[in-house]
């Protein structure tokens, strides 16, 4: 078989689609490069080869540049390559995701991390740039390896599982000399929609120093940050801790969560499940919690060198 020639058929017919099949290119993009890929991995003697011999690679290219222009680089032919392992190993091709989306995803090693950001951009319609922002920000490793097991074996995900852990704040470059409870609080709802993205999916924002006025405790409570989850349809407090989380968190925790309940959350809403942020989580404490509505995380500031502080 002349693979030069199978490969060069391929994307001609490629090229041509996309003149008159506009709005399911990306479908065919992807089948195009899936069959590029395999048959330069087919011409090269097949994968193990394939690791060790380019020259076949920039062969092709040459040709590919001269008869048919601009596009057809070593490198753009090694992602095809990449595309067509990537499929074979296990990850699902999705025609939602533009190539532009796997050119992000395909220099990521693992298969699962792989298969993770290609459901967020199905299921969060991730556009290129915030799919790029998420991976940079290393968004898969920062969930709680339970996440993981869970994600891997296809297993129903609860409201907070895909919360990261640590959640990385923005400084926005502020002075933070003077770093309190008031500080933290200003500095997520001045970057709320990267606080919000960090919570996971779904998440909405209900207010700030969320007041509730609780006949049975007789006083008002004020929640610091009041979400709503309408994928799980719960309602989500977050407390902010800027020094290490306390049994007495716990409890203060507890209240603002019964106050929910028996305030605003209707008998159709599931179970409120809370959050503490803090700068650092003692493990007796978290471990020997026995409330399993409650998710304990830390935070990590973020300044514009992107650098973190600790």
């Amino acid at each position: 078989m002349n693979y030069y020639n199978e490969i060069k058929t391929e994307l001609i017919k490629n090229e041509a689609y996309k003149q008159v099949k506009d709005y399911s290119k990306n479908r065919h993009d992807l089948e195009t490069y899936y069959n590029v890929g395999k048959l330069l991995i087919v011409a090269q003697g097949g994968e193990e080869r394939a690791k060790y011999g380019n020259g076949l690679i920039k062969e092709y290219s040459k040709r590919l540049t001269e008869e048919l222009g601009k596009g057809y680089t070593v490198s753009a032919l090694k992602r095809m390559r990449q595309f067509y392992i990537m499929i074979q190993k296990g990850a699902q091709p999705a025609h939602q995701l533009s190539w532009s989306h796997y050119i992000e995803i395909l220099p990521i090693k693992d298969i699962n991390e792989q298969s993770y950001y290609i459901n967020i951009c199905i299921h969060q319609n991730l556009g290129r740039d915030e799919l790029r922002k998420r991976i940079k920000s290393k968004e898969y490793e920062r969930l709680p390896e339970e996440t993981k097991k869970k994600l891997q074996n296809d297993e129903p995900l609860e409201v907070t599982d895909l919360v990261s852990n640590p959640v990385v704040i923005n400084t926005n470059n502020k002075d933070l000399t003077t770093f309190n409870h008031k500080v933290l609080e200003e500095l997520i709802l001045e970057d709320l929609d990267n606080f919000l993205h960090q919570m996971g999916e779904g998440f909405a924002f209900i207010g700030n120093e969320y007041r509730i006025s609780d006949k049975s405790l007789d006083k008002d409570v004020y929640i610091d940050i009041l979400l709503f989850n309408y994928i799980y349809n719960c309602f989500v407090p977050v407390e902010l801790k800027v020094d290490a989380v306390k049994e007495e968190d716990i409890g203060q925790l507890q209240v603002y969560m019964n106050a929910i309940d028996r305030n605003i959350k209707s008998p159709s809403m599931n179970k409120t499940v809370g959050i503490i942020v803090s700068k650092e989580n003692d493990k007796f404490v978290v471990r020997y919690c026995s409330d399993d509505r409650i998710k304990f995380i830390e935070y990590k500031l973020k300044n514009a060198s992107n650098a973190c502080t600790f």
